[in-house]
Parts: C-alpha cells; structure tokens; sequence
C-alpha cells in the first residue's frame, strides 16, 4: 500500500528548497552538501532524502519552481489591452517583483544547468522558451520591423532578460533605485533602442 502523504509535505518541501537555494548560492552546486542543506534546514539528512534522493533533483526543483511560479506571475501581470509599451512595463515589473525574494532560486538557475541531466535541462528550457515567447511577441508588435533586414528579435528579447536576470549581483533594496524605478528605466532603454531597429 502506497504511503500517504503528510499533511504539510508541500511546506517542509518549500522550506528545504529555500534552504537549498540559499545553500547552492552560497556555496556553489559542487561544494553545498546535502548535510549542509539539511543542517540550514533543521531537518535529518534521511527527511531530507526522503524528499530529495540527490543534489541534481534538488537543483532541478529549484530551476522548475522558480520558472513555474515566474511565468505564473508573468501571466497574471499580463494585459493584453493596453498599449504594447504598457503591456512590457507591466510584464517587466512582474519579473522584477518575482526576483524580489527569490535570488537564490535565480542563481541556482542560472549557474545550475549544467549538474542537469539532458531531460532536466530540456523541462527547464521549454519554460524558459514560452517565457521569451511572450515577451518577444510585444517587442514584435511594439516595431514590426524589428526583423525586416535581420533577426534581431531574439537577440533583443535575449539582452532584456540580460537586464532583468542578473539583478541580483548588483541591486540593493536601500540602494539608489527601487525595483518599480528600475522597470520604468529598463522599459524606457529598451523602447528607446527597439523603436530605432529597422
């Protein structure tokens, strides 16, 4: 007979993948150990490996859950109404406000591809795909012409999330800018560049 779960598994499993995030950002994916994990977790290393059988699919489930939630937020920002210029402020401050807590998971993400297996990556960059997809589309429709002469639409949707991933090495929250400024001033570059591609 199946175990059943308990009745706070999704919380102690949201809690050990902070602790995790916070552990492979600190320390980097090849030196965090699962007993360090489980330490900053207050948990045995056998719960731990209840949850999670090894580093790779913590690492995995850290890179899902924060694309998961990222494009969870990215669509409820989303108004399809508005102005294309107003559509990408709104959808960029989505993702600035998804980074607010989760640099770690960002990190993780970001420097964590390669402990994946070629499945795990594959996952991981289908989300990945559906969100460039979404912002490319406003940039499209923002200048059409933006592929006319060459195929600038990536590399323009690509150096966009240039400027929003890497946030994290660099912003503080009592720093000079707020996240809110930030979005006016990476809407305002980038409009002002992809409006003058052609």
């Amino acid at each position: 007979m199946a175990r059943t779960r308990a009745a706070d598994f999704e919380a102690k499993q949201r809690s050990i993948l902070d602790s995790a995030a916070a552990v492979f950002a600190k320390r980097g994916m090849e030196h965090a150990s699962m007993a360090q994990i489980a330490s900053e977790n207050n948990v045995s290393k056998a719960l731990l490996y209840h949850y999670y059988p090894s580093k790779e699919l913590l690492i995995f489930d850290i890179g899902r859950t924060h694309l998961v939630e990222l494009e969870a937020a990215i669509q409820a920002a989303d108004r399809p109404n508005l102005p294309p210029a107003e559509r990408l402020k709104h959808l960029v401050t989505a993702v600035l406000e998804n980074y607010r807590n989760a640099a770690s998971y960002q990190q993780v993400l970001l420097n964590g591809m390669s402990s994946l297996s070629g499945e795990q990556r594959a996952e991981l960059q289908q989300i990945e795909r559906r969100i460039v997809h979404s912002f490319a589309g406003i940039l499209r429709e923002i200048n059409p012409e933006i592929e006319r002469n060459r195929p600038l639409l990536t590399p323009v949707t690509m150096s966009l999330f240039g400027m929003l991933n890497w946030l994290y090495t660099w912003f503080r929250p009592n720093g000079p800018i707020s996240r809110e400024d930030y979005a006016e001033l990476v809407t305002q570059l980038l409009l002002g560049g992809v409006k003058s591609i052609g």
